[in-house]
C-alpha cells in the first residue's frame, strides 16, 4: 500500500514534466523508450521520497510568486481606486505623496492582532495618508461586521478623518472578534468618536461605497482579511509598491512605506 501511494504521488508531481519531457523527445526516443525514462524516473522518486517534498514545496513557491505578481499587476491597474476614492475613509495629509492601504474586517482575527501595530505605524508617519477600505467579509457569520463597517461609514461622511480614526481604533481596543463585538461595543465606539449614531438612511447610503470595497479586493485577487496596498499616490511601479496578504510585522510595514518613499 505504501509503495502505492508513493507510486501515485510520484506520477502527480511528475506528470507535468514527464509529459513535456515526452512532447519534447519525441523526435530521438521510441515510445518504449519513453515509457522506460518514466519507469526509471517514477522508481527512482520511490527511492527518494524526500524529492517530492521539495518539488512540491518548489511548486507551492512558484504559485505563489505567480499569484503576487497577478495581485501586484491588479494593483498597478486599480491605483486610482485605492488612493483616491472620496468614498473610502483615510487619514494622512491629502497631498501624501505615499498611500498605504489596509482591507479589513472589524470581527476579523488577525486584523485584530494588526490593528495595534497599524495605529503605531501610522503616529510614526505622519507623511503618508493611510486609507481604510471597510470590507465586511463575516458579515454572513457575524451581524456586528456590516453594522460596525456601515457605522464607521457613516462617521467619516458626517464627521471627518479625525472622528473615523478615533472610532476605528476603538472599535479594536474591545478586543471583541470572532463574533464577540456587541451593539454596545460599536455604540461605545461612537462615543469615543464624539460622534452620533447613525440613521437608517445613513447606513444604506454606505452600502455602495462597502460593495465597491468587495469588488475591488476580489479584482486584486484577496481572498481574505487583512490586505496591505503600500504604494506611491503617484508613479507607482512594481518596484515601488508593496501588496502583503495577511498578518505581518510593524517592521513589514514600515518597510513597505521605506520602499514607495524611494528607499530600500
Amino acid at each position: 500500500m505504501k509503495r502505492q501511494t508513493m507510486t501515485l504521488l510520484a506520477s502527480l508531481v511528475l506528470a507535468p514534466t514527464l509529459a513535456f519531457a515526452a512532447d519534447s523527445a519525441t523526435a530521438d526516443f521510441t515510445p518504449a523508450q519513453q515509457e522506460a525514462i518514466g519507469k526509471i524516473a517514477a522508481d527512482y522518486m520511490l527511492q527518494h521520497p524526500e524529492i517530492l517534498v521539495q518539488v512540491s514545496q518548489k511548486l507551492q513557491a512558484q504559485q505563489a510568486d505567480q499569484q503576487q505578481q497577478q495581485t501586484l499587476s491588479a494593483v498597478l491597474a486599480n491605483a486610482k481606486a485605492l488612493v483616491n476614492d472620496p468614498a473610502t475613509p483615510s487619514y494622512g495629509p491629502k497631498d501624501a505623496k505615499v498611500a498605504f492601504v489596509e482591507f479589513f474586517d472589524y470581527q476579523c482575527l488577525y486584523c485584530s492582532h494588526m490593528a495595534p501595530l497599524v495605529e503605531q505605524t501610522v503616529k510614526a508617519n505622519p507623511n503618508v495618508r493611510f486609507v481604510f477600505k471597510e470590507w465586511p467579509i463575516f458579515g454572513d457569520r457575524w451581524k456586528a461586521s456590516i453594522t460596525a463597517a456601515e457605522t464607521g461609514m457613516a462617521i467619516w461622511k458626517e464627521k471627518g478623518a479625525q472622528a473615523y480614526f478615533d472610532y476605528h481604533n476603538s472599535i479594536y481596543r474591545s478586543g471583541h472578534d470572532e463574533g464577540k463585538l456587541t451593539d454596545a461595543d460599536i455604540a461605545g465606539a461612537v462615543k469615543a468618536a464624539k460622534a452620533t449614531a447613525p440613521t437608517d438612511a445613513q447606513r444604506k447610503a454606505t452600502h455602495e461605497a462597502i460593495a465597491s470595497n468587495d469588488e475591488l479586493a476580489r479584482t486584486l485577487g484577496f481572498s481574505g482579511t487583512p490586505g496591505f496596498v503600500v504604494m506611491p499616490t503617484s508613479g507607482a511601479t512594481a518596484e515601488n509598491t508593496t501588496v502583503l496578504p495577511g498578518a505581518v510585522s510593524a517592521e513589514d510595514l514600515q518597510a513597505a512605506i521605506v520602499k514607495a518613499q524611494g528607499g530600500k
